[in-house]
């Protein structure tokens, strides 16, 4: 018996009835040999977290565009607090703890330089919008590539349906799926505002008391206090979910960073640039189809894919700094020395 199946016996014997084990995934949508070593949803935490894409998170804005500090968060360190989260309920519930980290770690794979900024910007200039949910999914189904041969990283169907229903109004498959799906909102929720306090655009003080004293007075208190409260209101296995108190508390303060933070006029007070730098880039490619980098255009070619979604899918992988100095290169004038 090879440590992959004494591992999926483990998960049998020791896992919630309602987890998902690996040996009874739903499958791939190209059947490959099993891993004597790891389990089907290892093996897809391992390959989101060895592509291209992960490691272009570390440059991706979260909400502060390009902070001066050290100790701001970026796309790649809110992913993997999403993950810590999420493993925790994971475990605490008994569920999957290896499926749960694979959706943690590619769900926001698709999201744009600028974050929401630079969804927001696409979304009026792409036909038919775009959402980084849904471009996640691309990135792990088309863009990547698997040994540098096969497109897409053929990842298991539950892995790929958490990856696009981490947002919105559809439900996850699985409750790994909705263990993401929270721990997405609780993380963004808390780490938002200790964000925020740190660059001095809200105050401790600023917040309504009755959601720090039911929540918590310090980041640690208010993330502990959500991840115990979901756990102790999803004992019967059929849902992740909060008390209706603490859900409500939950929407009111995300609503608070939307009043206070997302729409601050010092937060943001550089997100007009950032919009006019991705519509012109979009704007120069889609006029200059050709100048679009030859992987893109091997798809294009291989796939039949629209010249818009191309473009899409060339500037939405952009890093901030990368699609700043591809913004330089283009329409700035180099300093002419003969």
């Amino acid at each position: 018996m090879s440590f992959r199946e004494v591992y999926e016996e483990l998960e049998i014997n020791n896992l919630s009835q309602e987890a998902a084990k690996s040996r009874f995934s739903l499958g791939r949508d190209s059947i490959e040999k099993k891993c004597d070593l790891r389990t089907e949803y290892q093996r897809d935490r391992d390959r989101i977290i060895h592509s291209k894409a992960f490691r272009r998170l570390m440059h991706k804005t979260q909400v502060f565009l390009s902070p001066e500090g050290d100790h701001y968060r970026t796309r790649l360190t809110h992913t993997l607090e999403v993950s810590q989260i999420s493993r925790t309920i994971a475990r605490a519930m008994r569920l999957n703890e290896d499926l749960t980290e694979a959706i943690a770690l590619g769900h926001d794979l698709g999201h744009t330089p600028f974050g929401h900024c630079g969804e927001r910007t696409l979304n009026k200039l792409v036909k038919g919008g775009f959402r980084h949910n849904v471009q996640s999914l691309r990135v792990v189904e088309v863009l990547e590539t698997k040994d540098n041969q096969q497109h897409g990283l053929n990842l298991t169907k539950e892995v790929r349906d958490g990856i696009v229903n981490h947002t919105g109004d559809k439900k996850p498959m699985t409750l790994e799926g909705e263990a993401v799906k929270v721990s997405d909102r609780i993380a963004y929720i808390n780490h938002d505002i200790d964000d925020a306090i740190r660059a001095n655009i809200i105050s401790l003080e600023q917040i309504p008391k009755k959601y720090l004293e039911l929540i918590g007075f310090t980041h640690g208190q208010r993330i502990n206090t959500m991840i115990i409260n979901i756990i102790n209101n999803s004992k019967d296995m059929k849902a992740i979910r909060m008390s209706d108190d603490m859900l409500e508390a939950t929407l009111e303060l995300r609503q608070f960073l939307f009043d206070n933070i997302y729409f601050n006029k010092v937060a943001k007070s550089e997100e007009h640039k950032a919009e006019f730098l991705v519509e012109n880039l979009y704007k120069y490619y889609m006029s200059n189809f050709d100048k679009v980098p030859r992987l893109y255009l091997d798809l294009y070619e291989k796939f039949n894919f629209a010249e818009d979604e191309i473009v899409k899918d060339y500037i939405s992988g952009m890093t901030d700094r990368y699609a700043i100095k591809l913004f330089k290169e283009i329409f700035v004038p180099l300093p002419w020395d003969k």
